[in-house]
C-alpha cells in the first residue's frame, strides 16, 4: 500500500527535525529514522509496517491519497528558530478599547504582495504558526484575497479578532485553522473597556464558530472590573469547548491613560494569572527567556521582537525576515535578575513588561513574580 504525508502534516527542521500537524497544532520531535521515513512519504512510499502506519494515519500524519499542495522545503533555520510570527496586517479597528496599546492614529495596512512575501519567507524559515492581527484584521481592504491564498502556506493560520464582524457567510469561506477572540470578563466588565453590546456579539461569534467545528481560543486581559468574573468565565469557556484560554495583564503603554483606573498592581493582579487553560505554546528551547521563537511585523512593515517593541524595530520587511531575525539577540535565562525555583517554567515572564516595570531589560516581571509567590504560599 502506498502512503503519503497528509495535507495537514508538514516536516520542519527547527533546532532538530520535527513533524508539525497544522490542524491539531501538535509538534512531534523526530529521530533520524522517523524523519527519513516520513520524508519518503511526501511523494508516496510503500510500507508494510502496519503498526507505525496505523498510528500515523490515526494521528492525521499519513494518508492513502497524495497531497494537493506542494510540501515546502525542509531547510535548517537560524538558531534559535523562528516559529511564531505576529503579522499585523492593518491598524484600522472598529473599536476603541481602553487597553489598546496601538498609538498610531494614521490608517495603514500591509499590501497583499508584502503579506505574501512575508508568509513565503516565514514558511521557508520553518515557521509553525502565524497570528494575523490588527487593529481588526477583517477590516483589511484585501482580506478576501488574502483569505483565498492562505491554503498555499503550510503553516497554522490563526486569526486574532474582536469577533464583531463574524457571520455565517464569512465563516464558510475562512481558511484559518484557529480563531482567537478577546473576551475581557462577563458582559458588564467586557463592555466597560470595549463598548456596550460587544460582549454579546463576541460570544455569539464564538458559538457560531464552534457550530462550524472551528478551533476557538480566547484571550482575556485582567482589569479591576473583571476579577470576580474569572471563575464563572472559565466555566463558561470550558462548557463551550474553547481550545485555549489565555489570561494576562496588559502593559500600560500607548494610549492607555484611559485604562489607568482599571489597572492592577503586581501585588493585586499577579495571583489572578492562575486562571486560563490549554497549552498555547510548544516546548521552547531550554536556557532562553520568554519570546525566544517569536517575532512581529507591524502594519507599517516594521519588524520587532514582538508588537510591544514596535517603537524599537530592528528593520523592515524590505530587508527580509531572516536578516531582521538575526539582529534580535535572544535573552538567556542566566542573564536575568531572577533567582526563584520557578525560573525554568516562567522563563522570566514578559520581557517588555519587566523592562517597563523595572527599567532593566534583564529585570523581573513583577506580575509573574507575584503569581509564583501566590502559588508557593498556596502549597
Amino acid at each position: 500500500m502506498i502512503y503519503y504525508l497528509s495535507e495537514e502534516a508538514v516536516l520542519k527542521w527547527l533546532e532538530s527535525p520535527f513533524l508539525y500537524n497544522i490542524k491539531k497544532d501538535e509538534l512531534y520531535e523526530l529521530d533520524e529514522e522517523a524523519f527519513d521515513f516520513l520524508k519518503d512519504c511526501i511523494n508516496g512510499r510503500d510500507s508494510d509496517d502496519t503498526s507505525l502506519v496505523r498510528y500515523c494515519i490515526d494521528e492525521g500524519i499519513l494518508s492513502e491519497f497524495p497531497r494537493k499542495t506542494k510540501h515546502p522545503p525542509v531547510l535548517k533555520p537560524t538558531v534559535p528558530s523562528l516559529r511564531y510570527l505576529e503579522l499585523q496586517i492593518t491598524n484600522r479597528c472598529n473599536l476603541l478599547c481602553k487597553h489598546c496599546y496601538i498609538e498610531d492614529k494614521d490608517y495603514v495596512e500591509l499590501s497583499i504582495n508584502d503579506i505574501v512575501a512575508v508568509l513565503k519567507e516565514f514558511e521557508e524559515m520553518q515557521g509553525l504558526r502565524v497570528m494575523i492581527t490588527g487593529g481588526e484584521p477583517l477590516l483589511h481592504s484585501g482580506f478576501e484575497e488574502l483569505n483565498r491564498i492562505l491554503p498555499l502556506f503550510s503553516i497554522r493560520k490563526v486569526l486574532l479578532t474582536n469577533g464583531l464582524l463574524i457571520d455565517r457567510k464569512l465563516i464558510e469561506k475562512l481558511n484559518f485553522e484557529e480563531i482567537q477572540i478577546s473576551i475581557d470578563g462577563l458582559e458588564i466588565a467586557h463592555d466597560a473597556i470595549r463598548g456596550k453590546g460587544t460582549f454579546k456579539r463576541a460570544m455569539d461569534s464564538i458559538r457560531l464558530l464552534k457550530e462550524y467545528g472551528i478551533d476557538v481560543s480566547v484571550a482575556t486581559v485582567l482589569h479591576r472590573k473583571n476579577l470576580k468574573d474569572l471563575e464563572r468565565l472559565g466555566d463558561l469557556l470550558s462548557e463551550m469547548d474553547i481550545k485555549t484560554w489565555t489570561v494576562d495583564i496588559p502593559c500600560i503603554v500607548g494610549r492607555l491613560s484611559s485604562y489607568e483606573d482599571l489597572a492592577l498592581s503586581p501585588d493585586e493582579g499577579g495571583k489572578y494569572l492562575r486562571y486560563g487553560f490549554g497549552d498555547d505554546l510548544h516546548s521552547s528551547s531550554p536556557g532562553f527567556g520568554c519570546g525566544v521563537h517569536l517575532m512581529a511585523v507591524t502594519a507599517r512593515g516594521e519588524i520587532a521582537r514582538c508588537t510591544f517593541y514596535s517603537n524599537r524595530n530592528v528593520g523592515t520587511i524590505k530587508e527580509g525576515l531572516r536578516n531582521c531575525w538575526e539582529k534580535i539577540r535572544p535573552v538567556r535565562i542566566e542573564e536575568l535578575e531572577c533567582d526563584c525555583d520557578f525560573l525554568e517554567v516562567c522563563r522570566g515572564g514578559c520581557r517588555y513588561r519587566a523592562e517597563l516595570l523595572t527599567g532593566n531589560p534583564f529585570g523581573k516581571d513583577l506580575y509573574r513574580c507575584s503569581f509564583y509567590n501566590y502559588i508557593e504560599k498556596s502549597k
